[in-house]
């Protein structure tokens, strides 16, 4: 069998292979399993996780027009392999969260919910830094309270405000871990040197940056993460709204018999070891197409192929 036939029947049984019950897909990955990653050193997850910011409604704001198809889409996610879920208080407003407890309540075991505080919206597709302490807190209590845990995983900080000192930003974050309401603390959109500045105050676990196979801007964060195993959770992963374009790289793609995002995806989880993409998507015929990516399988020299026609997009 051909690279091009064998690929395309990997991938389309891809849903089928990975498709089973939560609890044996997120069995504890040995300690060679390249697909996985160790958050903070105590929270193993499948590298391939869910973005479910594109649950909401239009503009990432308010409730979706089709609420039953949005639990179906975390349903299946979870029962593709993905026990890392990205969110936010911001994606909605609460209505993202509030989704994710009403589909997967109780949770899977090994099931981490990542969320995130630090932004207002004064309406859709607006975005307002806010990060005063007492306001962090209170956004903890509230995602806790809508999420129904007790403890989350993975708290990460927005953005960092420019009219708030980090240090008290964090200050508050790292209070609500001494209280036993944080478990891991991220943060998102920084560079190498905010996140040093970070870690004086409080271990920082992860970072997420827009980052895909043709927007490369944190390459320097990225590097700064691989050193420190820190995991880095692309979004945007396969170019946010607009999607990536490339006729080059949609060449290469049909080449090798799959789509640009399902390239896109598993040139992620090439790139670094500590390579976290969230994926997120409204479509469960998406989400299958996407969770498949993590079967591509190409020889280094492709991979290198691939690399060059990419910087040139």
């Amino acid at each position: 069998m051909s690279r091009r036939l064998f690929l395309r029947a990997t991938l389309a049984g891809g849903a089928s292979l990975l498709a089973g019950k939560a609890a044996t897909l997120f069995a504890a990955p040995s300690a060679n399993d390249n697909s996985s990653f160790s958050i903070g050193g105590d929270l193993p997850v499948n590298r391939l996780g869910f973005g479910a910011m594109r649950l909401t409604g239009e503009g990432i704001w308010g409730w979706p027009p089709d609420r039953e198809n949005a639990l179906k889409v975390l349903r299946r996610a979870v029962e593709l392999g993905a026990n890392l879920i990205d969110t936010a208080d911001a994606y909605g407003p609460e209505t993202d969260e509030l989704l994710i407890a009403e589909a997967l309540y109780p949770y899977p075991e090994r099931l981490v919910i990542a969320t995130k505080g630090g932004q207002i919206r004064p309406g859709p597709e607006q975005w307002v830094p806010k990060g005063d302490p007492a306001y962090l807190k209170q956004c903890v209590d509230k995602s806790l309270k809508r999420l129904k845990l007790e403890r989350i995983d993975l708290y990460q900080l927005h953005r960092v405000d420019p009219k708030v000192p980090m240090e008290d930003s964090l200050g508050a974050l790292k209070e609500m871990q001494s209280a036993g309401k944080i478990r891991h603390i991220g943060l998102s959109e920084v560079s190498p040197e905010q996140v040093q500045r970070a870690r004086k105050i409080v271990p920082i676990v992860t970072v997420q940056n827009r980052y895909n196979i043709t927007d490369r801007k944190w390459d320097n964060t990225l590097s700064y993460c691989e050193k420190e195993k820190i995991g880095f959770m692309p979004w945007a992963p396969v170019g946010g709204t607009g999607g990536v374009t490339s006729a080059a790289l949609e060449k290469v793609a049909k080449d090798h018999g799959i789509t640009i995002y399902q390239l896109g995806l598993a040139w992620l989880l090439h790139r670094s070891p500590v390579m976290l993409p969230i994926p997120g998507t409204s479509s469960l015929a998406h989400l299958d197409e996407n969770m498949a990516a993590r079967k591509v399988q190409l020889t280094a020299e492709e991979w290198k192929t691939i690399d060059a026609v990419a910087q040139q997009a």
